[in-house]
């Protein structure tokens, strides 16, 4: 049965290979490849948000996460539910700024300043980086558990799944994809959660098979009100500040299209963070002696459906990892394409040369990668402490500069320091870490103050919005044209 689920998997591959190369084929230039020509229609911003919000963490992990502490497993889906809400609410009107990559849109609210840009340049394509090693970790994890591959093969079977058909297509490839994956995944999770919840005798049934801690509200009982918060707040920021949400703003054909389907994306994600949370606990019901809770997710399909029908939830959950990843890895060679490559070269690059020079990014980023998931094994922690260590500077820069307009350029750099300087502390002092379970909290905090009283002390901006927007767009022109 291993082999055969293999090659459902691969052929399931090889069907999305093609179809990224088919609905790309008539693609031309840059702005096509990185943002698909600022077109997206309503339906595929939908599809491709839900896709993405649904990855490796808030599905697989989060079901795995059920199954040992009960209600917790919801938490995945009401942080990032908030946060996508939150997306729209505040941020889908720069759509009509013309931005290319969150490093142009932080670097706006500072006047253009270029050691801002730059510099959030970096952490965003370390961020993504990280982002596509989890996906990778994780469901190469998954294929090599479900079908007896070794670590490394799994992993490398994950990576080029996604890798090849985004470096043929690009982002039009990336969500179009995205939303048919978008459709599976939302099928076979569904499916799984109904079985399963018919197989146990109802919720009343999978509730009181829990332990008693387990069945308080979200099961903060068990894991506690910090490591709760803790969790929630990773989740929603990682959403609100994560540069693949950031690019369907900036791909959408208008704002209202965008808000539309962030909004719809929200209230599904809402739905939807149930589904993990009783496919672990009803996992735990029947076996409450699973040897590694991250697998009740494949145990759970295997034990209570048909090979086909298993096989096909089995695919929905390898989906989520592989829309995330294929996602985050266009918004992280946009940066490079955009943001990097003019640090290093002192100039952007020609229109000519940026489909071909994002195609050897993608191929350079995706081994990054790959490199960083082979070398750990450990995907929710991995994601929690990257997105602390990230990306909670950033989420103070782009709140700051949205709302302030005193915020400056040495707040931002303030902000992304110390939160840097914040998260390591924390993970590497073990009781710090217990108390908090990841650094975001006070990561988050100790940035937005410091950067608070270090704008207070420096100069305010004299460069105006106009002005700072009038920068970038020039900047963007010499990409667009020889």
């Amino acid at each position: 049965m291993k082999w055969q689920l293999l090659m459902a998997f691969l052929g399931y591959l090889g069907f999305m290979i093609w179809f990224g190369w088919w609905v790309s084929r008539n693609s031309k230039g840059g702005d096509d490849f990185l943002l698909g020509g600022r077109n997206l229609p309503f339906f595929l911003t939908l599809g491709t948000t839900v896709a993405t919000m649904v990855g490796t963490g808030s599905s697989m992990g989060a079901v795995g996460f059920a199954y040992l502490n009960g209600w917790a497993g919801m938490i995945y889906g009401l942080g990032g539910a908030c946060g996508i809400l939150l997306l729209a609410k505040l941020f889908a009107p720069v759509r009509e700024h013309q931005f290319m990559t969150m490093s142009e849109e932080v670097s706006y609210y500072v006047g253009a300043h270029p050691l801002v840009k730059n510099t959030i340049a970096v952490f965003i394509f370390v961020a993504s980086i990280g982002w596509l090693g989890a996906h990778i970790l994780g469901g190469g994890m998954y294929l090599a558990w479900l079908t007896g591959l070794s670590p490394f093969s799994a992993k490398l079977i994950i990576a080029l799944g996604f890798s090849i058909y985004v470096v043929i297509g690009g982002y039009v490839a990336v969500v179009w994809t995205d939303s048919i994956q978008a459709l599976i995944l939302f099928v076979g999770f569904f499916l799984m959660a109904g079985v399963a919840l018919y197989e146990i005798g109802g919720l009343a049934e999978m509730a009181s098979a829990q332990p008693a801690v387990n069945q308080s509200f979200l099961s903060l009982d068990k894991i506690g009100y910090v490591h709760g918060l803790s969790l929630f707040f990773a989740v929603l920021i990682g959403v609100l500040v994560a540069p693949s949400f950031r690019q369907r703003i900036y791909s959408g054909k208008h704002v209202k299209s965008i808000r539309q389907s962030f909004y719809l994306s929200g209230g599904l994600y809402l739905v939807f963070a149930i589904v993990p949370a009783i496919i672990g606990m009803v996992a735990y019901a029947l076996n409450p002696a699973l040897e590694n809770s991250a697998f009740s997710f494949p145990y759970m399909a295997f034990e209570l459906l048909p090979f086909g029908l298993a096989a096909l939830v089995i695919i929905a959950g390898l989906s989520a990892t592989i829309s995330s990843a294929s996602s985050d890895a266009i918004a992280a060679v946009s940066v490079l394409i955009r943001d990097l490559y003019s640090l290093v070269f002192k100039r952007m690059p020609h229109a000519k040369d940026v489909v071909m020079l994002s195609r050897i990014g993608l191929v350079m980023t995706i081994g990054i990668a790959l490199l960083l998931a082979l070398l750990t094994n450990d995907v929710i922690g991995y994601i929690t402490n990257m997105i602390a260590t990230l990306m909670s500077g950033l989420c103070v820069c782009v709140l700051f500069g949205h709302f302030w307009p005193r915020f400056n350029w040495q707040g931002a750099i303030t902000a992304l320091v110390v939160s840097l300087c914040v998260s390591l502390a924390i993970i590497l002092m073990p009781n710090w870490l217990a108390y908090w379970s990841n650094p975001i909290i006070p990561a988050t905090l100790a940035s937005a103050a410091l950067a608070a009283i270090v704008t207070l002390l420096t100069p305010v901006q004299t460069c105006t919005s106009a002005q700072a927007l009038a920068i970038l767009q020039a900047q963007r022109e010499e990409m667009q044209h020889d």
